[in-house]
């Protein structure tokens, strides 16, 4: 019996001697603090898994939208992140990183109208601090028709005076960029109404009409621009695209020509001359253009597509399959329509 009470206030001893030198029990992780460190290694998915997992527990905490939303942004789901957004910017005025993907979100989303107020809050509280933010709100300005608000913004943004021609074209440089032609065609025509001899205005409204099919329009544009600026690198190019067009390849040759010549690591003009060449059946003198232009622009679909098909005509299966393939890698990385240049 004496034995065994021993052995019993030993152990009780060695339990409370183990107690007193053990450290403070670990609590578990706040899964709102892990969530973050995987948003910052970049492991968006696993973090919304663990972030949606949260909202089911805790949906009011503060924070977790938030984090929610910036997962979701990364991921590239915008209606989604601009849900979550939303409550987080609700919860937090003073917000200005969640009004800013909010905006953006609303923006990619194809919601602009939605996008103005958070964007307006991120201006207006860092003037100038995100060009970004800044041009997409004036897009959205302009695809909403509140082009006043347009101008004012890209004037301040490129140091002009709202009302002057220059404003008027770069708004109509940016309308075009995002295929509003019928303001941009208005605002490149104030931009000429107020001066005449204005660089880029007349290349504007070519753009415009060869984006309408109206090759005739653009050639007289194109022209005019050129007198206007006779070394505009870009106004040779396009004239040469629309001479191609009409068929008259020695023409567009020629102007081709004089453009690599202001301008030889540009391009375009060796896509075209390459266009051209092919009709007129010299393949190895448009294998060394579409070539060039592919060593300029490895990103050229058009480069890479149209040297696929001549090497496939020629039987070069090889050389063939690796140019279309790489135009089909292009179209594919785009993931629909490209922005305009």
């Amino acid at each position: 019996m004496a034995r065994t009470s021993t052995m019993l206030r030993i152990a009780a001893t060695a339990l409370l001697l183990l107690r007193a030198t053990a450290g403070p029990a670990q609590e578990p992780p706040d899964p709102l603090v892990e969530a973050r460190s995987l948003l910052a290694q970049g492991r968006n998915a696993e973090a919304i898994r663990l972030l949606e997992q949260l909202t089911e527990r805790e949906l009011s905490r503060s924070g977790v939208r938030r984090e929610l939303g910036i997962a979701y942004y990364r991921q590239g789901d915008y209606l989604e992140a601009s849900r979550h957004l939303e409550e987080a910017w609700r919860e937090n005025r003073d917000d200005r990183d969640a009004a800013q993907l909010l905006g953006l979100s609303y923006y990619f989303s194809g919601k602009p109208a939605q996008a103005i107020p958070a964007l307006e809050r991120v201006r207006a509280a860092r003037p100038g601090a995100n060009i970004d933010a800044i041009y997409i709100l004036g897009i959205c300005y302009a695809t909403t028709e509140r082009l006043p608000e347009a101008r004012q913004l890209f004037a301040e943004l490129y140091g002009l005076a709202p009302e002057s021609a220059g404003a008027h074209l770069v708004l109509a440089r940016m309308l075009l960029r995002n295929g509003l032609d019928p303001a941009a065609a208005g605002e490149a025509r104030a931009a000429l109404g107020l001066a005449g001899a204005l660089p880029l205005a007349h290349l504007t409204l070519g753009e415009l009409a060869v984006y309408g099919g109206d090759y005739g329009t653009a050639e007289r544009e194109f022209r005019r621009e050129l007198e206007v600026d006779p070394g505009s690198a870009r106004a040779h190019a396009q004239l040469g695209e629309v001479y191609w067009r009409l068929g008259r390849d020695a023409d567009a040759q020629k102007v081709l020509e004089r453009g690599l010549r202001l301008e030889p690591e540009a391009a375009e003009p060796y896509v075209t001359l390459g266009k051209v060449l092919l009709r007129q059946g010299r393949p190895r003198l448009a294998e060394e253009a579409l070539s060039r232009a592919v060593r300029l622009d490895p990103a050229s679909y058009t480069a890479h597509y149209l040297l696929g098909r001549l090497y496939r005509e020629e039987g070069r299966s090889e050389a063939a399959e690796r140019e279309l393939g790489a135009a089909s890698r292009i179209q594919q990385l785009a993931g629909g329509p490209a922005r305009r240049n």
